[in-house]
């Protein structure tokens, strides 16, 4: 009997001894959203005394910078009260961090990379008018905002840490898994950040489509990482700033302790990584954007058109600061539109707001949706835009018509045909223009929308200008691209390319040859699919529709010395298209456009799946029921190289197919996807005017998703209510996408030549160039003045990592490399002669570097 007493009480002592040294557990916690998403008047008062009232319990914070603007207006006391407990940031003691300071919580991965640095330069600005002591040190998000470039993005920013969890808002998708307690996330251009993933053992919740099992500290999560070698786990929520709408219970874990393991501490991000994690690791995860895993309505009318007038407006601010600078660079005395800039990046930014592309229909303020804010806010981008390029346009060129002047915005010299607005009146008559080096060039009128366009191939230098004279042709120049039938087909040809168009099979394409690549033929005949097909699962037909199963007429709309265009007008169903093929002399760019006239809403899309939250299954994910336009090309063990914001992704995708919430893959296409050969001899780059989604698999052709209408997230029904209206390219090419530099080939398409009539005097200078790049090495991804500081911003997207001259050609009291946020990083030697100053750069593939000449 005393010897089974004296076991209980030593078993007791040991469970005493196990529970006192039991393993710590921890918890991120704090909230997310803002004045744009849901922020209520209360909630800044509420989050400080639940601070108070929980002296153990730490928040970080990923609130829209603006909302202070709006919380100070509104809510003195409350923001008194925060900006007090707000003012301690150091590592140990502070118990509020903001790790999220982008302007409006952008997803990143869908957006332009430029785009992606001013959120953060724009709203890191924004928090520390309101919290001058603030620390940005790690950087989390509750929804999946994150995209492969954001190490060095950070890094420059200034951030240390970073972490790919989103535990509780999974619904547009997630991160992958992979790792333990901490890894070295690196980026594209070898930049690394130490992060906190998302767990190899952290699972998808079972039962839940918008969790994984780190959203609540559970024993269970707690003992798996322990078993994966995890010594210190976290757990992580950042709740939703609407304490009035359910999220209202402070420290998220609440008190029940048998509900989540024990001891569970609750920390900031930098004060977790800092003090209580192993510190650092040799584990390098070399992220690609193939881990960037979301599920967005792609090709619902809604997000259709918001990505398109999104990347419009990314466009257009982004050459109307470049044409700003070079105009204050030409004339020293003009003044830099700082205040239309800065707002037209501000509406901008607000319309890459998460809510926009995730929850379009909802409601936001004044009873108007998301998307109708995203029309509103992008149409203020883009008059502003416009607004700075005409005055730069005046203000450096004067009134009249036997001139005109190209300006180039990209660091490349570009040689490509250009199109500048001209009178009415010019449209019935001949023209042609020279260069000022005395070389004629053809000219032919076009005209769009009731306005009259002149397109030439003009060449312009690297960041400059040049100018040519123009007059009446004597004779008319003889068509290059023309249009020719033969046996009931139409034959389109330029001086690259051969097209067949077959109107019997809806205006198909049944051949595509490229006279410059051995007359390769692209269209694989052996397919069941038509080359440039309209195809999709349309609900009513309980079938597959196609273009091609109703004969369509054929239009010409263009055809001369520059340019031919062709119009297809069909039937998919009873809905009415029209395509248009335009082909221009010496372009490689192969430019198409659909527009179909919907009769009604007709379902689109997979059907019989009952829409329920829960259920992992949705009819919205499998885009191969969608309506596509597909390119079955006769390339043989094809290869998926795809761009992303700042860097190139080469698909480790077997197929892009997927119809379950755990089963998510990447098929974002956000300019262009090269259908290569693992050959590299041929491949076949396809370009689009928005982000969106793409398809492709051993047994389906490339193609591009162009609609979808059903029941979508939260049940919604995304409707057609409108007509559809997208432009598209395709560019048949030599080996891989770097060979033929499909990033610069992009940003000649959202940067085209800017061209305005004018006359010209005698004394002016007709060529200059005020920027050149060695062997074109690399992209000029932003130009914009700081008061007298000019700063310019290059990325390396070709590769070429040996050292390249920068030659500028101005001003330059002192040139520094400096980081994002502002800090100099080095001191380049600079030659000086005159006003020309240059200087040596090594930047690593898909690495962007800005410099800042005084």
């Amino acid at each position: 009997m005393k010897e089974a007493k004296s076991c209980l009480w030593i078993a007791a002592i040991l469970l005493i001894s196990i529970g006192t040294h039991a393993q710590n557990a921890y918890f991120i916690d704090g909230y997310h959203g803002g004045i744009y998403g849901h922020y209520p008047l209360g909630q800044t008062n509420f989050m400080s005394d639940k601070l108070t009232e929980n002296p153990d319990w730490s928040i970080s914070i990923e609130i829209e910078p603006e909302s202070w603007d709006v919380v100070k207006l509104r809510d003195p006391e409350g923001y008194a009260k925060f900006q007090k407990l707000f003012k301690d940031q150091s590592v140990n003691t502070s118990r509020i961090e903001y790790v999220n300071p982008s302007y409006a919580q952008s997803y990143f991965f869908g957006t332009s990379g430029e785009s992606n640095i001013r959120q953060f330069t724009y709203g890191m600005e924004m928090v520390r008018k309101h919290f001058p002591t603030v620390q940005f040190t790690t950087y989390s998000a509750e929804e999946p905002c994150f995209t492969s470039s954001l190490p060095s993005l950070l890094k420059s920013l200034g951030f240390t840490y970073a972490s790919t969890k989103n535990p509780n808002t999974m619904w547009g998708g997630y991160t992958a898994s992979y790792g333990g307690e901490l890894v070295n996330w690196i980026g594209p251009d070898g930049t690394k950040i130490l992060t906190v993933p998302r767990y190899a053992c952290e699972d998808l919740k079972p039962g839940s489509t918008w969790q994984t099992i780190a959203s609540y500290n559970s024993k269970e999560y707690i003992q798996k990482c322990f078993e994966a070698g995890i010594k210190n786990p976290t757990g992580m929520c950042i709740q939703d700033a609407a304490w009035s709408g359910g999220w209202n219970r402070g420290p998220w874990l609440g008190n029940d302790t048998s509900q989540f393991y024990t001891p569970t501490h609750y920390k900031t991000w930098r004060n977790y990584i800092t003090n209580f994690t192993v510190g650092s690791t040799n584990d390098d995860w070399h992220f690609t954007q193939e881990d960037v895993l979301t599920s967005l309505v792609w090709g619902s009318q809604v997000m259709q058109t918001l990505a398109q007038e999104v990347r419009a407006a990314e466009n257009n601010i982004v050459q109307a600061e470049k044409m700003a600078s070079l105009t204050k660079m030409m004339r020293d005395n003009t003044r830099y539109p700082k205040e239309l800039i800065d707002e037209g990046w501000v509406k901008l930014l607000l319309s890459q707001h998460h809510d926009c592309w995730i929850v379009p229909y909802n409601n936001l303020q004044g009873g108007r949706t998301w998307a109708q804010h995203v029309s509103e806010w992008t149409s203020v981008t883009n008059e502003n835009s416009r607004t700075v390029i005409e005055r730069s346009l005046a203000t450096l060129n004067r009134d009249g018509n036997s001139s005109i002047r190209l300006y180039n915005t990209l660091a490349t010299k570009r040689n490509e045909i250009v199109r500048i607005q001209v009178p009415s009146m010019w449209k019935n008559q001949d023209w042609v223009v020279t260069s000022n080096q005395g070389m004629e060039q053809p000219a032919q009128i076009i005209v769009e929308n009731g306005e009259s366009y002149l397109l030439f191939r003009g060449e312009v230098p690297s960041f400059g200008y040049t100018t040519y004279n123009i007059r009446n042709a004597k004779v008319a120049a003889p068509l290059a691209p023309k249009v020719t039938q033969r046996s009931g087909k139409y034959i389109l040809e330029s001086d690259l390319y051969t097209l067949v168009i077959d109107p019997t099979k809806g205006g198909t394409i049944e051949s595509l040859k490229a006279k410059k690549l051995n007359n390769k033929e692209y269209v694989d005949s052996r397919s069941k699919w038509r080359f440039n097909e309209l195809r999709g699962f349309f609900g009513a037909k309980n079938n597959y529709i196609s273009s091609s199963q109703q004969p369509a007429t054929i239009r010409i709309i263009e055809e001369g010395p520059v340019s031919a265009k062709i119009a297809i007008d069909g039937m998919i169903g009873e809905h009415p298209f029209t395509q248009t093929i335009r082909l221009m002399q010496g372009e490689e760019k192969i430019d198409l456009s659909v527009y179909i006239d919907w009769q009604g809403n007709p379902a689109i899309g997979e059907q019989g799946v009952e829409f329920s939250a829960p259920n992992p299954r949705k009819a919205f994910y499998d885009d191969r029921y969608k309506l596509l336009v597909c390119f079955p090309a006769a390339i043989e063990q094809q290869q998926i190289y795809k761009d992303a914001p700042y860097d190139v992704c080469m698909s480790r995708n077997v197929n892009t197919y997927f119809n379950s919430w755990d089963k998510i893959k990447h098929n974002i296409i956000l300019n262009w996807v090269d259908l290569a050969s693992k050959q590299k001899d041929y491949g076949l780059a396809m370009f689009t005017d928005h982000t969106t989604s793409y398809v492709h698999g051993e047994e389906h052709p490339l193609a591009l998703t162009l609609q979808f209408s059903g029941q979508a997230l939260w049940g919604r029904n995304y409707i057609i209510n409108r007509p559809i209206n997208v432009s598209y390219a395709l560019l048949p090419h030599k080996g891989v996408w770097d060979e033929n530099r499909l990033w610069t080939k992009t940003e000649q398409t959202h940067e085209p030549i800017l061209g305005v009539l004018t006359n010209i005097a005698i004394e002016d200078s007709l060529e200059n160039s005020f920027l050149k790049i060695q062997d074109n090495a690399y992209e000029l991804a932003a130009v914009e003045y700081k008061g007298n500081d000019l700063y310019i911003r290059l990325f390396n997207a070709q590769g070429d990592n040996s050292p390249k001259q920068i030659t500028y050609f101005g001003k330059a009291e002192k040139i520094e490399w400096v980081e994002l946020n502002g800090e100099v990083s080095s001191t380049p030697a600079v030659t000086t002669i005159g006003a020309q100053s240059s200087l040596k750069a090594e930047i690593p593939r898909f690495g962007i570097r800005t410099l800042k000449i005084r």
